[in-house]
């Protein structure tokens, strides 16, 4: 008989309440258990001491007994220092989803496309903006002209 140390959920809808139990694997996940070894509360903030509560002598007799933990019972028992840490690599972990890839390159493409489009309109820019500074002073002589000739009330309108 295969024995593993697993989690049998109970609570209600949306609050989940576990069983830390040794079964039969075979047996359905919620279904017989052979002992009840401890709880676990999700819901409980993470530093509590009643989130996770478990009788060590018994679990340390299954699984000197060839009783398999889960990865999730696995993990508490390395916390409680029970198991020793196992390194875990997940590289897909870190991998971005499809949707997450596409808005990525849909925004590439959008920053290539102002970056092509930005040098253009400086140049364009530019260009106008030398002939006005080559066309701005001689304006500029030929309203002071006038402006001089003109009365001290008349300055701003003659300069307009």
């Amino acid at each position: 008989m295969s024995m593993k140390i697993r989690l049998a959920r109970g609570g209600s809808k949306k609050r989940p309440f576990y069983r830390i139990v040794a079964a039969d694997s075979r047996m359905p996940r919620d279904g017989r258990f052979i002992e009840k070894l401890g709880t676990y509360n999700p819901l409980l903030p993470k530093d509590s001491e009643d989130r996770v509560k478990m009788d060590m002598d018994r679990i340390k007799h299954w699984l000197g007994h060839g009783a398999k933990p889960t990865d999730r019972i696995a993990r508490m028992l390395e916390a409680a220092g029970v198991l020793p840490k196992t390194e875990r690599n997940n590289p897909k972990k870190a991998e971005l989803g499809t949707k997450a890839k596409e808005r990525l390159e849909a925004k590439a493409a959008k920053s290539e496309e102002a970056a092509a489009e930005a040098p253009a309109e400086e140049a364009a820019a530019e260009a106008p903006a030398e002939e006005a500074a080559a066309e701005a002073p001689a304006e500029e002589a030929a309203a002071e002209a006038p402006a001089e000739e003109a009365s001290g009330d008349n300055k701003e309108a003659a300069a307009t």
